[in-house]
């Protein structure tokens, strides 16, 4: 196919879409079904209608192709479990009984069985459940669902192409079950795994599909001979056959690397690839292996995962340079729209100079559109669309809104002294142990407690205009002082004041923050029913007047035990939000260190003696290639140790990291020179705390000994065997005792037992040291 003629071929598509709804009906049917308000079949219905909808706006903006197979209950790397039979053997008997039930105990656990462990999906805020495998897993095809959710989108008349997590990647995101011997690798069940895929195939082949997309990722990380092989033979395997579908193999988030010409040689009719950011794919890339002649390629030039308006000119220069590099280039998204907002249409806040920068989910599609359009037509054909864009760039690029002179003078007059403590840990616990007057294993919470409907109706009244300030205020101390009263009667050593007044932990600070906008309808998924709203950065960040001051000073009045004033990281707060494009994120980093910096110190002045300054997406944000990391981790640790650097050595730093795999940055974690860090470790059985003690760790850490991402209560008795466990890596004098995250999302009756058998559990402990 010439140049021309695969120009004129080019359609547009998307890899996968929002899956909530406009007003997020799937979380409501979802957590109501949790709680026994609607049955199966309901829960089932609004998923339909949800699907369809997807299906409908996509068409209807004009996708000549749309996914089938994105949308989720949970997650859907569990679905994919679930579909290769890979069921631990402590959920069959749930799942045999009622496969929806099981399904959610797979997710959530019950009170007797624990689920599966949770982390981070790549370098985004995304969470899957992490598939647990061993030697003796015998994989099973249950192709229902895919079949299914195809042949409802074909019979609307939908050109349809289901999306699958392809098997490599599924194999790399897996871990060993527990109590399988050390050194298992689940890689080593491909040989296994690939018939059922190819089963599979074969059904939605059946079903009537023509493509279907096979998700591999994790091929854009730094992957050994071995592991390339693997990805020779999986699709050499699969390729090879004659009932199956036509194979597009997709990857995003990064380069492909050294996986690139192994997949270009590859028995497969098209690849996915990400044309977006630094460190994605370019045309060079392709032309190095010879391009990908007879094969389809989906450029993905749209960015999935940032909220800013595409520079048409920009992509259709790349589009154009791509023709003669395949057989047909269409246009796509980097990767799925699940990692951004639906529709920029809710928000009425927003002032128009800045939304007109914006692209959500739907934007983003009439872009792919757009682009699909002029490389098909040419770029007369949308010369109309090209001049409102280059409008819209050019207005960001002009605009006062982005640019603070004096925030960028004080982040230029920055020193190496600014980010170091005055004296080293070794000397500062001393006098902090002094200052407090700790029990060895103290314990705390990491910070939030129970959002109550009653909180979240005030914060409603307030917007309204259903009750005024001092109303409102005086539900926040009300809450604060039950917070207080509740954890002083458990027995906790060191108290927070539990947040009633945020409703986000990035959005709350990003609110009282210059330089950052917030959404009202921007919810993108967090995890299952978890979803948040990221604020967009938009311009130079400082801190106008104190942020968390007056409530912690008030918690602190409430009772003579240590009160932990609470802030979310720079790391976090770049990670947890839509970020500028327009410079580098370590710039960025360094303006957010310094607002929160003046709020580190306004807290000691006040006579705070214990912050935590958390950083849960430190890992999160990781370079996903290792050659980006050095840099990634200076400035990164730069900026904590700007934030918390001016403090006093008797004032006691905390940090805070979860559900992310911590091995690979120890060092940086020892770099933040917090005195104590919070991590998760319920799930993951203790494995922090080994890794802690293989390097060295020299500071105190309370890895967690309650999942509260999980409804079931911990009885004392496990918690203490966790925290025993944690006795093996970490000396009791540096072991705190402290759930895995934030209680935020869990009810006030768990909470209290769950948290009661942590402090019953520590106590019986703290009686078996000897001494």
């Amino acid at each position: 196919m010439t140049a021309k003629s695969a120009a004129a071929a080019a359609r547009a598509t998307v890899y996968g879409y929002p899956r909530q709804g406009q007003h997020r009906e799937l979380k409501k049917a979802v957590e109501g079904y949790w709680k026994g308000r609607v049955t199966a079949e309901a829960l089932r219905e609004t998923a339909v209608g949800l699907r369809r909808a997807n299906w409908r706006q996509l068409a209807d903006a004009g996708v000549d192709e749309v996914p089938t197979g994105d949308f989720s209950y949970y997650d859907h790397v569990l679905d994919t479990s679930v579909m290769v039979g890979a069921v631990p053997a402590r959920h069959r008997a749930a799942v045999e009984a009622d496969a929806l039930d099981g399904y959610f105990a797979m997710a959530r656990g019950t009170q007797d069985v624990a689920p599966l462990e949770m982390t981070k999906w790549f370098d985004t805020n995304y969470h899957y459940l992490v598939p647990e495998l061993g030697p003796d897993t015998v994989f099973t095809a249950d192709s229902a669902r895919q079949v299914a959710e195809l042949t409802e989108a074909l019979a609307l008349g939908h050109t349809a192409r289901p999306v699958l997590v392809g098997p490599v990647t599924y194999l790399l995101l897996a871990k060993p079950a527990p109590g399988v011997a050390a050194g298992f690798e689940p890689l080593t069940l491909l040989d296994r795994l690939l018939p059922v895929y190819a089963e599979v195939l074969a059904d939605l082949r059946a079903a009537g599909a023509e493509w279907v997309q096979l998700d591999e990722p994790a091929l854009i990380e730094d992957r050994t001979p071995a592991e390339l092989a693997a990805v020779a033979r999986t699709y050499r395997d699969l390729g090879g056959r004659t009932d199956r579908p036509k194979l597009l193999v997709a990857s995003y988030f990064d380069r492909l690397g050294e996986a690139l010409p192994v997949l270009a040689k590859a028995p497969v009719e098209g690849l996915a690839l990400d044309f977006t950011g630094a460190a994605a794919a370019n045309p060079a890339d392709l032309a190095a292996v010879g391009g990908l002649p007879g094969k389809r390629l989906v450029a993905g030039v749209v960015n999935g995962r940032n909220i800013w308006i595409n520079d048409f000119e920009k992509s259709l220069a790349t589009l154009t340079t791509l023709l003669g590099l395949a057989d047909r280039v269409d246009v796509a998204a980097s990767c799925s729209l699940l990692h951004v907002p639906l529709d920029t249409a809710a928000e009425r806040d927003i002032d128009p100079e800045i939304l007109r920068w914006l692209a959500f989910a739907r934007q983003k599609t009439a872009e792919i559109v757009t682009l699909a359009k002029g490389l098909a037509e040419g770029t007369g054909a949308i010369a109309g669309e090209i001049a409102a864009n280059r409008a819209a760039l050019a207005s960001r690029t002009a605009s006062a809104i982005t640019h603070d002179p004096a925030v960028r003078a004080r982040a230029a007059a920055v020193t190496d002294a600014d980010g170091r403590r005055s004296r080293p840990y070794a000397e500062r616990a001393g006098t902090q142990r002094a200052r407090l007057g700790l029990p060895l294993l103290p314990t705390t919470t990491i910070g939030s407690f129970p959002q109550t409907d009653d909180l979240r109706t005030a914060r409603a009244d307030l917007r309204a205009g259903r009750i005024g300030t001092a109303g409102y205020e005086e539900r926040i101390r009300a809450e604060i002082a039950e917070v207080v009263s509740f954890q002083e009667k458990a027995g906790l050593d060191v108290l927070v004041h539990g947040e009633p007044e945020r409703n986000d932990m990035v959005q709350y600070f990003a609110e009282r923050l210059t330089g950052y906008v917030a959404t009202r309808g921007g919810w993108v998924q967090s995890y299952g029913t978890r979803y948040v709203r990221p604020p967009v950065l938009v311009g130079d960040i400082s801190r106008p007047e104190p942020m968390t001051v007056r409530w912690t000073s008030y918690a602190q009045s409430l009772t003579g035990r240590p009160v932990k004033g609470m802030l979310t990281g720079p790391v976090t707060m770049l990670a947890w939000s839509f970020v500028r494009d327009d410079q580098p994120l370590g710039d960025t980093a360094r303006q957010v260190a310094l607002a929160l910096r003046d709020e580190v110190n306004d807290l000691e002045a006040d006579g705070t003696s214990v912050i935590q300054v958390d950083e849960p997406a430190l890992r999160e944000t990781l370079p996903l290639r290792a050659a980006g990391r050095a840099a990634y981790l200076d400035w990164a640790t730069e900026s904590f140790r700007l934030t918390t650097g001016g403090v006093r050595p008797d004032t006691q730093i905390h940090t805070h990291m979860c559900y992310a795999e911590f091995g690979d940055i120890v060092q940086a974690i020892d770099d933040l020179d917090a005195d104590v860090i919070s991590l998760e470790a319920a799930r993951s059985h203790m494995q922090v705390a080994r890794e802690l003690a293989a390097h060295g760790y020299p500071r105190e850490a309370g890895p967690g000994v309650y999942d509260i991402h999980s409804p079931r209560v911990p009885s004392a008795e496990e918690a203490a065997a966790l925290l025993r466990t944690g006795l093996e890596a970490i000396p009791a004098e540096r072991l705190w005792v402290n759930p895995d995250c934030g209680l935020k999302t869990r009810g006030w009756p768990e909470t209290r037992a769950s948290l009661e058998n942590l402090v019953a559990a520590a106590r019986t402990v703290r009686a078996e040291l000897p001494g």
